[in-house]
């Protein structure tokens, strides 16, 4: 089993651009209204527009917020110390600042630009 989260977003090539820039990660769709982040071939997020229905209706209220209430998006990456590097090239807003977790790795929480929660995480040893 994989999860592969999907987030709503105001502006999905921006938001692709900033994720690709922090993660390191490539696109794997591309497109006004929705794409594909991937991360050594496999799908890692899913970003769709807010306003943007298809077949499925809309998928979120871009009037309700703070968007993700209660959803931290979790990435653990073998790059950590590069992706607070490039976390602090994008001017991120920090929430909690680089430390070592009561797990044992390092972690780092940021916002995105929609608001989104974000925690960037060294493996766990």
């Amino acid at each position: 089993m994989r999860l592969a989260p999907l987030i709503c977003v105001a502006d999905v090539p921006s938001s692709s651009a900033w994720y690709q820039q922090l993660l390191g990660c490539t696109s794997g769709h591309g497109g006004d209204n929705y794409e594909r982040l991937l991360a050594g071939g496999r799908l890692i997020l899913q970003l769709h527009r807010w306003d943007v229905e298809h077949e499925h209706g809309r998928l979120g209220d871009p009037d309700l917020h703070p968007h993700g209430n209660g959803v931290l998006l979790w990435f653990e990456l073998d790059d950590f110390d590069a992706a607070v590097r490039r976390a602090s090239e994008l001017k991120v807003q920090t929430l909690k600042e680089r430390r070592l977790s009561e797990n044992g790795n390092w972690e780092y929480w940021l916002r995105d630009p929609d608001g989104y929660t974000v925690v960037l995480t060294s493996p766990l040893r």
